[in-house]
């Protein structure tokens, strides 16, 4: 599997931390002209090397990973450590030295590396990215496992129980993808505002032998509302990681996601709610009874959404707020229940 803790040019900014859509502290991008290809032989790690100095002295996020990633892309391997000593030792032929150097070129530019090598690994599973579909983060994979945990304990869930999940956001389809992997008797819909990402979910669902399970769907939640509620109805499992982040974050973005990555996948309007709030008011209308939401959040704002809910949306009860492995207050669960108003009062 990739090493998790990679996500090139993704550092946290101070204390304004978001997970996987964090504020990434901006730095200043400086030049990019690549190093002339060599004259003579290199070694797989010689050429590992000096693009890792060269990443250094540019100012390219994590210099080492990146150039690591790379290299062992290009020799068939998951990570350089996994590779022989003998491979990294050899030389490497005239191709694959173009190819290092055209590869390591983009990653110059703040190309992210995912979209450098065009795959990630998300939980078990392997992923094509393709800019501009937003990348899935380690903090997501603890969504999944939220999920799961909740469909195993479910009351009544047996072997051969059929269940239904909607994903509002579906990006590369890595969340419905992970739970239809994991749990063999679930459906899913998937809707997304990007053709490109409706794109690349079907694609990965293809290769990894998902389709009949999976159905996708080019919408965007908040102007297609009406379409999204003939398409979805009494399904058990509500699940988004939603655009969070609040607008006058948006400037403050690394390079690797401002330049590369979707914007409408990352910005949640002025309070990062704008989209959740659309989410939590279709919920009652989309979910069966005792149906839940999960939703991947800001840190600021699960009790924004617990007060926010109880005003405006009868029949859904605010669960409960889950931390994520950072002990940030990251995910939202919520049921909905018919009668919660009443029981209120």
């Amino acid at each position: 599997m990739w090493k998790r803790s990679l996500s090139a040019g993704y550092t946290c900014y101070g204390c304004r931390s978001v997970g996987p859509k964090r504020l990434w502290g901006y730095h200043a991008v400086r030049s990019c002209s690549a190093p002339a290809l060599p004259a003579g032989r290199i070694t797989a790690r010689q050429a590992a090397d000096l693009w890792e100095r060269h990443f250094a002295e540019r100012g390219v996020t994590e210099p080492d990973h990146s150039s690591h990633y790379i290299l062992a892309y290009l020799l068939g391997a998951k990570t350089i450590e996994s590779l022989e000593q003998e491979k990294l030792t050899e030389f490497l032929s005239p191709e694959k030295t173009e190819q290092m150097w055209k590869l390591c070129s983009k990653r110059l530019s703040r190309m992210p590396v995912q979209y450098v090598i065009e795959e990630w690994d998300f939980r078990d599973l392997t992923l094509k990215m393709k800019p501009p579909v937003f990348i899935p983060r380690p903090e997501t994979e603890e969504l999944v496992e939220l999920v799961l945990t909740d469909l195993q304990m479910k009351p009544g869930t047996e072997v051969g129980t059929q269940e239904t999940c909607l994903e509002v956001g579906c990006g590369s389809g890595a969340i419905s993808l992970s739970l239809l992997k994991s749990w063999p008797q679930l459906k899913a819909i998937a809707v997304d505002q990007s053709q490109d990402a409706v794109d690349l979910t079907g694609e990965n669902a293809l290769r990894l032998g998902l389709q009949d399970r999976l159905q996708i769907h080019h919408l965007d939640v908040m102007k297609d509302a009406e379409t999204v509620l003939s398409l979805c109805s009494s399904v058990s499992v509500l699940v988004s990681n939603p655009p969070y982040l609040f607008s006058e974050d948006m400037t403050a973005l690394e390079p690797e996601v401002y330049r590369f990555e979707d914007h409408a996948a990352l910005d949640g309007g002025n309070d990062g709610l704008e989209v959740i709030k659309q989410i939590l008011t279709l919920a009652p209308q989309i979910l069966s009874d005792h149906g839940r939401v999960y939703l991947e959040v800001d840190p600021r704002h699960p009790p924004l959404i617990q007060r926010w809910v109880e005003v405006n949306v009868e029949e859904m009860h605010y669960v409960e707020t889950r931390h994520d492995i950072s002990g940030r207050p990251r995910f939202c669960i919520l049921r909905k229940e018919k009668d919660h108003k009443l029981d209120l009062d």
